[in-house]
Order: C-alpha cells, then sequence, then structure tokens
C-alpha cells in the first residue's frame, strides 16, 4: 500500500510542474490512450468522481520559468547573439559559446512576463526558445 501511495504523490507532484498548456495536452492525451471523456463527470450515491479536467485546472500555475535557447538558424545567429548578450549580461565571447552550442539555459527562474518579452525577442529574431 505504501508503494502505491508514494507513486500516486510523485505523480501528484509532478502534474504541480506542468504548465496549463502542458496540462491541456495531459488530458487530451489522456482521452485518446484511455478513450474516455474527460468532460463528464460520474457520481453515484456515495462517490462523485470530477473530470480530469478539472483536477488539472486545480493545479497551481507555474510562477518562475527557465529560459532554454533551442535552435539558432546559421543566417540568424548574429542578431540571436546581440540579443542573449543583452538578456543575460554576458560578453561577446561567452554569449556567443551559447549561441553555438544550444540548445542552452539564458536564464533561471525568472518572471512568466521576463520569460514571455525574452521568448518574443528570440523568436522575432528567427531563433527557438522553451520554457520550462
Amino acid at each position: 500500500m505504501t508503494q502505491i501511495n508514494s507513486v500516486i504523490t510523485n505523480i501528484i507532484e509532478e502534474l504541480k510542474n506542468l504548465t496549463l498548456l502542458e496540462a491541456s495536452e495531459l488530458v487530451t492525451e489522456i482521452e485518446k490512450v484511455f478513450g474516455v471523456d474527460t468532460s463528464i463527470s460520474v457520481s453515484n450515491s456515495a462517490v462523485s468522481v470530477l473530470p480530469i479536467q478539472a483536477v488539472v485546472e486545480a493545479v497551481e500555475e507555474k510562477t518562475q520559468f527557465d529560459v532554454i535557447l533551442d535552435s539558432v538558424p546559421a543566417d540568424k545567429k548574429i542578431a540571436i547573439l546581440k540579443i542573449v548578450r543583452n538578456v543575460t549580461g554576458l560578453g561577446l565571447k561567452e554569449s556567443k559559446e551559447i549561441v553555438d552550442n544550444v540548445p542552452k539555459v539564458l536564464k533561471e527562474g525568472i518572471s512568466k512576463e521576463e520569460s514571455e518579452t525574452i521568448k518574443k525577442e528570440i523568436e522575432t529574431a528567427g531563433g527557438k526558445i522553451i520554457l520550462k
């Protein structure tokens, strides 16, 4: 019984780390894999089972993000290099090292707003960002 509780506890902890988009994708995948419709709730006189969507929505929204530079097209390196220097405060050599060796973390534990701003700048310049 302890093993089952440990597994469930681990799953719950992982769910707490999902973004809302990831949680939505999880619900869609559960519906496909198990052939269920999460928009239907099942109840009887003793037990009421909430739809998975309700559980997913109850998971707290993440407030701190890591910004990871995932890819840089060769013809966009200079533009992205300038943004990386500005965002990180690093010198030319260190910034070039990041751009040349993706994926690399640009910033860790930053706000949603700041991470979205960095993502928009990099993607406008032609790069790809992952927020975790």
